[in-house]
């Protein structure tokens, strides 16, 4: 396959703006770690079904390695970075934290930017809906209880 010309994607992240240029394929997680050098984001699968790779565009969470870079421009992307305000942590990051939602730590990220969009959208209203809603995310440590007490710990706070 021939290369293709780059683009240049002009976006905010993490509340500052960016310009960058890239390959017309290249993916927003790519994008993210390799030449903006934002390392939270994981890259898991690389497939779409484990959510390691969870960040917000415009305040929805998604799969950001299905996600183009291109089709970001002029758009506002968070990332795991982008949630804490200086050293105040954002509190989802807070409740995993306190309630030990984590083991290896390579699914946080993702599961942190999941949870926060979920409570966005609309807190859940039992643990069975946190499941459900979170779904997406995959801890091959199976720290699920814990994941679903910070979460309920925090969708209280983020109210």
């Amino acid at each position: 396959m021939a290369d293709a010309a780059p683009v240049t994607v002009r976006a905010t992240v993490n509340g500052r703006p960016v310009s960058v240029q890239v390959d017309p394929r290249a993916t927003l997680l790519d994008t993210l770690r390799d030449e903006l050098e934002l390392t939270g984001t994981k890259k898991g699968c690389d497939r779409g079904q484990c959510g390691a790779c969870t960040v917000h565009v415009d305040g929805r969470r998604v799969l950001s390695c299905l996600t183009l870079a291109a089709t970001v421009d002029d758009r506002e992307v968070t990332t795991i970075e982008g949630l804490a305000r200086g050293d105040r942590l954002h509190p989802m990051q807070q409740a995993f934290i306190e309630r030990d939602g984590l083991q290896c730590g390579f699914c946080t990220p993702g599961q942190i930017m999941s949870a926060v969009g979920m409570v966005q959208e609309g807190p859940a209203r039992s643990d069975d809906e946190i499941r459900e809603r979170m779904s997406g995310n995959i801890c091959r440590c199976s720290c699920y209880p814990s994941i679903v007490e910070a979460i309920r710990d925090a969708q209280k706070v983020m109210r």
